[in-house]
């Protein structure tokens, strides 16, 4: 059964060695790495992290969705737009509006996909930038606000009563803050008929039909979900520096690439969620390093890019090899 059990989630376990790894050259290299390193670390990958769950979602139904960045932004002004001068009770409020519009993005990138029946690349990048449009029409500079409650969410170190600090301090809130929504949302769906008709769809849509599963809902399901994690990545970024930023950041192309590091197929139908999180750190602290050894901007740069654009490509001969056999 653990061989069974190892055999499944090898490359999941590889990537976390590969992780202890890069920490460790990370330590050697800026010997003042700590605390304090790895709760930026965690900060500034935690939008690229929920990117990357929302994409893996959509990739595993056996799609796409290159809009997935300007659905960050309008949640990201939505919220900040809202929270501006509001009271507490008002940020709540600010923050299931910021989710709602999430899911409804998501649901409309995937009922324009089952209804056209367009492909889902051809779709979403045109919503692209559609969505990137509105966060511009909401604000057209960064601006608005968060929250001082929401921001401290993910400043600092988890703190648990009765534990000391020495102990608690070491889990950043931007990991705690992860786990939860990751906990909340799709470990439920997971274990749900839901998450199995995502498997399904992904693996073999025909087969999926002939056994009885609402295809079209289901795909919608799934965008609807990335929506949701867009939303939680747009919320993160607000809740990291204060304001709502409107222009779509590098999530795209880092999230795709997370996915298909992390061992999902880009066909769809096989991979989970652990191991793309896993490559979203390991791919952040490949810059992080590249940063510390001074390697200049423009060359680190090509560097994370190359790397994307070759684990991209890599994942596209096995999607095409598997749909051959």
């Amino acid at each position: 059964m653990n061989n069974r059990l190892m055999a499944q989630n090898g490359w999941t376990v590889g990537l976390a060695g590969f992780l202890v790894v890069l920490l460790a050259v990370t330590k050697a290299i800026q010997p003042d790495f700590g605390i304090s390193g790895l709760e930026s670390v965690a900060r500034a990958a935690l939008p690229f992290a929920l990117a990357t769950v929302g994409m893996a979602i959509v990739v595993i139904a056996g799609g796409i969705d290159l809009s997935i960045a300007a659905m960050m932004a309008v949640a990201s002004v939505t919220a900040a737009s809202l929270m501006a001068g509001a009271s507490d009770g008002m940020a709540i409020g600010a923050v299931l509006v910021a989710l709602a519009v999430g899911v409804g993005m998501g649901a409309t990138n995937g009922a324009l996909i089952v209804l056209t029946r367009v492909p889902d690349i051809v779709v979403t990048l045109a919503m692209l930038f559609v969505w990137q449009g509105v966060a511009l029409l909401i604000l057209n500079a960064p601006g608005g606000g968060a929250a001082p409650w929401l921001r401290g969410l993910i400043v600092g170190g988890v703190a648990l009563p009765g534990v000391p600090a020495e102990f608690t301090e070491w889990l950043p809130k931007g990991v705690a803050f992860l786990v939860i929504c990751v906990a909340l949302v799709w470990v439920p769906i997971r274990r749900s008929k839901l998450g199995l008709m995502f498997y399904a769809v992904g693996s073999d849509t025909l087969a999926a039909f002939r056994s009885g599963v609402a295809v079209g809902r289901t795909r919608i399901a799934a965008y609807a979900t990335c929506g949701l994690f867009a939303a939680l990545g747009g919320l993160s970024v607000t809740m990291s520096t204060g304001i709502g930023e409107p222009i779509p950041g590098p999530y795209l192309l880092a999230s795709v690439a997370a996915v298909v590091l992390g061992g999902v197929v880009l066909g769809g139908g096989r991979g989970g969620i652990v191991g793309p999180i896993l490559a979203v750190f390991v791919l952040r602290l490949v810059r992080l390093d590249l940063t510390l050894l001074a390697v200049d901007p423009n060359v680190a740069a090509i560097v994370e890019g190359a790397i994307m654009v070759v684990v991209v490509m890599f994942g596209g001969v096995l999607a095409l090899r598997g749909r051959r056999k």
